[in-house]
């Protein structure tokens, strides 16, 4: 069986180790944490595919890094995270639940109340580091139309799976699923 899968997201190529998500079904395991040069180049890849936006909103953790260097490169420099666990200076909190292919139980995502405020009216770029199912982009849609803000775009380095046959998603590359002996189903 193939441990890995090698591909090549914004001209850099990487190994992605596959991890098992089922009996049948394994994905390959793309993490931005950590990986400056991959983070810096998806960023500026991605903002000159992007629509006009005002700010844009991530969900916790693994888009964070990309959501900050998009922020940076494009010179607007604030950017929201949807928590997965409100904190204790987060006042009067929205919340929506998540299940993600990557997670093994359902999940709630929450904005603070100034956060909330803060995108109100603007247009909002949704950003992640992978696209799956959709469920994790869902509930942050969710949040930032209950906050009145705009969805400008959604964007992701990675669409996999079905996301990549979506029209509402850009993104940098198409992420294949796999079978258990490392083939791409």
């Amino acid at each position: 069986m193939n441990s890995a899968y090698q591909m090549t997201i914004a001209g850099l190529t990487r190994e992605l180790p596959l991890c098992r998500v089922t009996d049948d079904l394994y994905i390959a395991a793309f993490v931005m944490f950590g990986d400056v040069e991959i983070t810096v180049k998806t960023a500026e890849q991605l903002l000159q595919r992007a629509p006009e936006f005002d700010v844009i909103v991530t969900a916790e953790a693994k888009g964070i890094p990309l959501a900050y260097e998009m922020a940076r490169q494009s010179g607007k420099y604030n950017y929201v995270v949807a928590r997965k666990y409100p904190k204790l200076y987060m006042k009067n909190v929205v919340a929506t639940k998540v299940r993600s292919i990557t997670t093994d139980r359902e999940q709630t995502l929450y904005l603070a109340q100034d956060e909330a405020e803060y995108i109100k009216g603007k247009r909002v770029l949704i950003v992640d580091d992978v696209i799956s199912t959709g469920e994790s982009l869902y509930a942050v849609e969710k949040l930032v139309e209950e906050a009145g803000a705009i969805i400008a775009g959604r964007m992701t380095v990675l669409a996999e799976g079905d996301a990549a046959v979506r029209d509402d998603i850009i993104y940098l590359e198409k992420l294949p699923l796999f079978n258990p002996d490392g083939s791409i189903k």
